[in-house]
């Protein structure tokens, strides 16, 4: 299947609802590079997800894009609540389908994560995203709105930065040196400096190195139960030759070590040619429990492939913001993760 006849098929799934959601391939669009961020952009404001617990996360959010010197343009629900979710279905993806759309739109930020992106993935134009290419940035639920952008159309798109977590001075400077002032080659997602000192040494952000070695590839991953999600659907991304990176957040270990099996059982995690791995933010257990460091090498030495545990990837206050589909290197002995060019133009 062509990329337009791809496309075309992605509307009609739209048009037929979730009943009717084909088994499609994936697109073999070249890599697409947005033009990169800068102070006097209109960009636009969407929830594809949750609701913020107020409404003043939705102030709060705006407050922080204007900080940049960002026109802030609010999507047309981005007000909206139904329970759990920003709105209807359709409502959410009407939102993300006008701000690429418009060509007074620079950029499309996400407000935030908690759940629903996945319920609006039959109901987005990629014909219209890959023709308007803009950068679009969120983590955690936005992990599968970000996945399938990229997947079907080939756009660099962003996990990084939502609109109401805000910026700690960490996670500014990874996200400026990527969609901002980008530079290549550039590390990212580097632990922030640690001074030690006698009997002070890095506790929280230690790395740990599962398979040692280097590896080469596009960048591929996020939130691991969304990834999960998206597997043996039209949106499954692909794993050949990626460096994969992933993190979650409130997982016990059990949950992970299942999701990782189920990677591993559809044949998708031998694919990969290296592994990253992030945080996995409170990941509490009952006390008769593997932890997450046994699950990972049971699950990662056997592939041999070079396997990193560490790195600023997720729900952490310092987080780094990754471009899916630019070529990296993965360095484990030197505990290092380089872009190897710009991820925007």
């Amino acid at each position: 299947m062509d990329r337009r006849t791809l496309l075309k098929a992605c509307l009609a799934t739209a048009a037929m609802g979730w009943a009717g959601v084909p088994a499609i391939g994936k697109a073999s669009a070249g890599i697409i590079k947005p033009p990169r961020l800068r102070r006097g952009m209109r960009v636009g404001l969407v929830a594809p997800a949750s609701p913020p617990h107020e409404p003043e996360g939705v102030r709060y959010g705006i407050e922080v894009l204007q900080s940049f010197g960002f026109e802030v343009v609010e999507g047309a629900h981005l007000w909206a609540r139904d329970q759990y979710l920003a709105g209807s279905d359709r409502q959410r993806a009407d939102d993300v389908n006008r701000m690429f759309r418009r060509s007074d739109i620079d950029a499309v930020f996400c407000l935030r994560g908690g759940y629903g992106s996945s319920r609006i993935l039959p109901f987005l134009d990629y014909e219209a995203i890959r023709e308007n290419p803009k950068v679009i940035t969120g983590f955690s639920d936005i992990s599968a709105l970000v996945l399938a952008i990229h997947t079907l159309t080939g756009l660099v798109t962003f996990h990084g930065p939502v609109a109401e977590q805000g910026f700690s001075d960490y996670t500014l400077d990874e996200f400026k040196k990527v969609m901002m002032e980008p530079v290549a080659p550039v590390s990212v997602a580097a632990p922030p400096p640690f001074e030690r000192s006698e009997g002070q040494v890095e506790r929280k952000n230690r790395l740990t190195r599962f398979v040692g070695g280097k590896a080469r590839g596009r960048l591929m991953g996020g939130n691991l139960s969304l990834l999960t999600h998206l597997i043996g659907t039209p949106y499954e991304p692909d794993f050949q030759g990626r460096i994969l990176f992933l993190e979650d957040i409130d997982e016990a270990p059990y949950r992970v070590d299942r999701m990782l099996t189920q990677l591993w059982l559809t044949g998708k995690l031998q694919q990969v040619a290296g592994v990253v791995l992030g945080k996995f933010s409170r990941s509490d257990d009952d006390g008769n429990s593997f932890s997450l460091e046994e699950v990972f090498e049971q699950r990662f030495v056997p592939m041999g492939v070079p396997t990193l545990r560490g790195l600023m990837i997720g729900h952490v206050s310092d987080r780094a913001s990754l471009p899916l589909g630019i070529e990296a290197e993965l360095d484990v002995d030197a505990g290092t993760l380089t872009l190897l060019e710009p991820a925007v133009l």
